[in-house]
């Protein structure tokens, strides 16, 4: 998993001791009713899109952007829907990090679903009855947060002027 300039600028001098951090992830739904997810490539489970924030980067934002980089879709955000921390997570290479992650629901608006870097074993869609057994708990909480009091029609194909 790529991991951002300033973090490795900050590991040079840290080591694998524990960072605190901000995070983004996003449910993304698509018309069908469908939840995005990736397969990563650090864990091999499958997860909703997340990734940590650029210094001076807004939420919303990075949430659109790591959508993109990860999954090759474009979406619009919706609403925040949860605001949690995470970790602390030990990761293959040692480095310890704790999150504070601000989760969005997310509406795709185009683009075919793909593994759009190296982050990402494989993306795909799940119907909400049919999700992985391999989800991570994260993401499991994160969905069921979104997802609650949304019924499915509000998903379906709209127009750009359709308030």
């Amino acid at each position: 998993m790529p991991i951002p300039r300033f973090v490795r600028d900050l590991r040079a001098h840290l080591g694998h001791a524990p960072l605190w951090l901000s995070g983004v992830s996003a449910v993304v739904v698509d018309g069908a009713g469908r939840i995005l997810l990736t397969r990563r490539a650090d864990n091999g489970r499958w997860a909703v899109v997340s990734g940590i924030l650029e210094p001076g980067e807004e939420p919303g934002p990075a949430a659109v952007r790591e959508i993109l980089e990860e999954t090759g879709v474009e979406a619009e955000l919706v609403r925040i829907t949860s605001v949690d921390t995470a970790g602390p997570i030990t990761y293959p290479n040692g480095d310890v990090a704790s999150y504070l992650d601000v989760c969005f629901l997310a509406r795709h608006t185009a683009g075919e679903a793909r593994a759009a870097d190296e982050e990402n074993l494989a993306v795909a869609w799940f119907a909400p009855e049919a999700l992985p057994a391999d989800l991570t708990e994260s993401s499991a909480r994160r969905i069921e947060k979104a997802l609650r009091g949304v019924p499915e029609a509000w998903f379906s194909r709209r127009s750009p002027t359709d308030p």
